[in-house]
C-alpha cells in the first residue's frame, strides 16, 4: 500500500459566526446549524462564538447549542477558547464568554486555550489534537486583530510556537483579519502553505456583477465580498483536494470555508 493510500480523507470548515447574527440582524442558531449540518464536515471551527455572554446572542450558550443542533447523526466532541471571560451578571450566573470553538466528529485526544499578545480586544487561540486513524492531527484555530498589523503578525508568530514539529500533520484555522500574503503572516508562511493556493479545485460565491471575481475565494463581507481573510493553513503531511466558499450571507456577515483534506 502506498501513501497516497494510507492517507485519510477529511472535510474541514471554517466559520466566522458573528456570535449567531446574520445580516437582516436575527440572532439564529438553527440556521447556521442547517448550514453547518449540509456540509457534512468531520471538523468545523468557529469564531465569535458566544457563551452566556449577554443579550445580543440571548445569553445561550452558543457552543453548545451548534454542538447539539449538529449532533444528528454523530455525537461532536467540543473545545472551546475564550478569548473574552467576564464574570457573570451574578454570583451564580454562569461566565460571560466569547472566542473560539472547535467542533470535531474525530476523537478528541487534548485541547488546550492560548492567550495570544496584543494590547487591544483580547485574542486567543484553541488547539485541538485530533485522532485521524493511527495518526494525529493538531488544529489550531483563531481570530486575529483586527485593528493592528503589528499585532497580527506577533500572534502569527505565537500560532507557529503552538504547531508540533516537523513531520506531525498540522492545520491553522479562522478568520486572521489579513489576506494570505500580507506581510504579518510571514510566520505561517514559513511552516505552512495557504489551502487555497493548494487546493486541486476551488469554487466560491462570485456570481452575477462579481464574476470577475471568481476564484479568489473572498469570504469577507458576506454580502459583497471583498477580501479573503477566512483561511486554512496547512503543513506539507496535508493535503488539500478541493476548496470552496459557501454561502453564509443569511446568517453572519462572514462566508464559511470548506476544504477537503488528505491527512498522513
Amino acid at each position: 500500500m502506498d501513501g497516497a493510500d494510507r492517507r485519510t480523507a477529511l472535510r474541514l470548515v471554517t466559520f466566522n459566526t458573528h456570535h449567531g447574527v446574520g445580516d437582516d440582524g436575527r440572532h439564529d442558531l438553527a440556521r447556521i446549524a442547517d448550514l453547518l449540518h449540509d456540509t457534512a464536515a468531520d471538523v468545523i471551527c468557529l469564531q465569535e462564538v458566544d457563551r452566556h455572554f449577554g443579550d445580543r446572542s440571548r445569553t445561550v450558550d452558543q457552543a453548545a447549542v451548534l454542538a447539539e443542533g449538529l449532533g444528528r447523526s454523530a455525537a461532536w466532541s467540543l473545545a472551546w477558547g475564550p478569548a473574552i471571560d467576564r464574570d457573570g451578571p451574578t454570583r451564580d450566573a454562569p461566565r460571560r464568554q466569547y472566542g473560539n470553538a472547535v467542533l470535531s466528529r474525530l476523537p478528541m485526544v487534548a485541547d488546550s486555550v492560548h492567550r495570544l499578545p496584543g494590547e487591544g480586544e483580547p485574542r486567543a487561540a484553541v488547539r485541538a489534537v485530533l485522532g485521524v486513524g493511527d495518526r494525529t492531527l493538531t488544529v489550531v484555530a483563531t481570530h486575529l486583530s483586527s485593528g493592528s498589523m503589528r499585532e497580527r503578525a506577533v500572534q502569527a508568530t505565537a500560532l507557529v510556537d503552538l504547531l508540533p514539529g516537523p513531520g506531525s500533520a498540522s492545520l491553522v484555522v479562522g478568520d486572521l483579519n489579513a489576506t494570505a500574503g500580507a506581510p504579518e503572516l510571514v510566520p505561517l508562511r514559513t511552516r505552512l502553505a495557504d489551502a487555497w493556493q493548494q487546493a486541486g479545485s476551488r469554487g466560491d460565491q462570485a456570481r452575477g456583477w462579481q464574476l470577475w471575481k471568481r476564484d479568489q475565494g473572498l469570504t469577507h463581507p458576506a454580502r459583497r465580498p471583498r477580501v479573503r481573510i477566512d483561511q486554512v493553513w496547512v503543513s506539507p503531511e496535508v493535503r488539500v483536494a478541493a476548496a470552496r466558499v459557501l454561502d453564509g450571507s443569511a446568517c453572519s456577515d462572514h462566508h464559511p470555508l470548506q476544504v477537503d483534506l488528505q491527512v498522513g
